[in-house]
Parts: C-alpha cells; sequence; structure tokens
C-alpha cells in the first residue's frame, strides 16, 4: 500500500477551534498529526437582541455582504430570528467557503468571485460597479479591513457594518509550539499572524521562521516576509487549497 502523503508530518493549524475541524479531518486522513494551535477564538455578540434589530434593516437594504464563513454563520442566525431573507435583497461574499454556508442555508444566488476571493476580487464583479445609491450591509466581525466599504461608498452606495461576531486572541505557547515538532505550520488570517508573531520570544521566532508556513492569500504572505518567515507557501483559498498546497510540498520533499 502506498504511503499516505501527509504520513509522518505533524502540521500545525491555527484556525478558531470550531473552524479546524475539517481541516484537521483532512491531514488526519491523509496521514499527517494534526496540531491544533488555535491564535483567535469567535464568540457570539454580547447583545443579541441589538443585532437582530440592526439585522431587520435588511428589508431596506439592496445588497447584503458576508465577509466570512462566520459572518454567515452568526449572521444569518440573527437574520432567520429576525424574520428570514427578504425576498428582493441580494446577497454577497468574498470566498467560495461563505458562498458555500450560505447555499447550505438556504441562499442559493450569491455573488461571489471567481477567481480572487477577497475584496479587491468581489468589488471587480459587474454587480458591484453601478452601485450608486444602493444600501449596503457588510456583516463581519467586530473590526476588519475598510476596502470593500470605503470604495462602495466612493461608487456612491449607502454603507453599514453589521457586527455579527467577536475574536479574541488566544494566548500562544510558544515552547509547546515549538516541543510539538511541527513540520508545517498553516495561518489563515493577516490577525491571527500578528497575533503569533507578538507572542513569540526572538528564540521561538527564529525557530518559527525557518519552517515551512502555509496561507491562503498573497497579503499574508507578504505580511509573514515582513516579519521575517523565509518559507511561504501561498496556497489556493479553503480547507481544499490547504490541504493540495500541503500535499505538493510533502511530496516534493519526498522526492
Amino acid at each position: 500500500m502506498a504511503e499516505l502523503p501527509l504520513a509522518g508530518l505533524n502540521i500545525v493549524v491555527t484556525r478558531p477551534r470550531d473552524q479546524a475541524v475539517e481541516l484537521l479531518r483532512h491531514i488526519e486522513c491523509l496521514g499527517g498529526k494534526a496540531l491544533l494551535f488555535p491564535l483567535l477564538e469567535i464568540e457570539a455578540v454580547p447583545d443579541a437582541q441589538a443585532l437582530r434589530q440592526q439585522l431587520t434593516l435588511l428589508k431596506q437594504a439592496d445588497l447584503a455582504i458576508f465577509i466570512s464563513p462566520n459572518a454567515v454563520r452568526y449572521g444569518m442566525a440573527a437574520i432567520e430570528a429576525a424574520g428570514g431573507v427578504p425576498a428582493m435583497l441580494k446577497v454577497a461574499t468574498v470566498g467560495q467557503g461563505s458562498a458555500k454556508a450560505l447555499h447550505e442555508l438556504g441562499v442559493t444566488r450569491v455573488i461571489v468571485p471567481a477567481e480572487r476571493f477577497d475584496s479587491e476580487g468581489l468589488l471587480a464583479l459587474p454587480e458591484l460597479q453601478n452601485i450608486a445609491g444602493k444600501r449596503v450591509m457588510i456583516l463581519r466581525g467586530d473590526s476588519g479591513r475598510e476596502l470593500l466599504g470605503d470604495t462602495l461608498k466612493a461608487r456612491g452606495a449607502t454603507v453599514e457594518y453589521v457586527s455579527c461576531y467577536l475574536r479574541r486572541k488566544h494566548p500562544v505557547d510558544g515552547v509547546a509550539l515549538l516541543a510539538a515538532k511541527p513540520a508545517a505550520i498553516t495561518v489563515t488570517s493577516s490577525e491571527a499572524l500578528v497575533h503569533l508573531w507578538a507572542s513569540l520570544q526572538e528564540a521561538a521566532r527564529t525557530a518559527l521562521a525557518a519552517m515551512p508556513l502555509f496561507v491562503p492569500h498573497a497579503r499574508i504572505a507578504e505580511l509573514a516576509r515582513q516579519q521575517g518567515w523565509t518559507n511561504i507557501t501561498v496556497a489556493a483559498s479553503g480547507d481544499d487549497g490547504l490541504i493540495a498546497g500541503l500535499v505538493a510540498w510533502a511530496n516534493k520533499e519526498r522526492s
């Protein structure tokens, strides 16, 4: 029997605990040992009633944009509690993972980029060009990039942000991370990478910076390069992209 592609490799997954389950499972199925070191944790907003009240305004909106699968998870729960998705509302998202989550919740018509899965990719779509006079609600965490909202405002839209969930920094144990002898590390957000780097002592930074780092976006890779990481792979988005990148790297290492 052929050896599984990730056999004998310790792969660090730094996603929030609830969002890491499928990636951990994929790594284990391919023979790797998945090590969970969450850098961020996701929490519901403290005032659920206020969130539901704000989302009743979707009836007056033309477009709702979900920034992430977490925005789908927490936002859609609040939308359903507030009366459901208005029939005439257009829905968009920046990535395939969020689009899939929306489809699973019954939102079948979703505007989503076909290639570049970020704010820039969404802003390039025809549906977001002639948007002057439209009301847009952006569902996201308690903070994030302002490019999407700022650009839509510049195009003449009225933009309102909806904070659907909170991100909390998870304590990082650099000693334990190094003791786990990782073969590769996956980091899926710039915020998580900043938190990881800020939490490490200089010796741990030096040790980790030489390890293979897998990220799903060129923007995160550029941040990693600025921090001093030297072995960075930009994988495709989502779990499938990270797994494909890990498998290709492992096969190359063994060849």
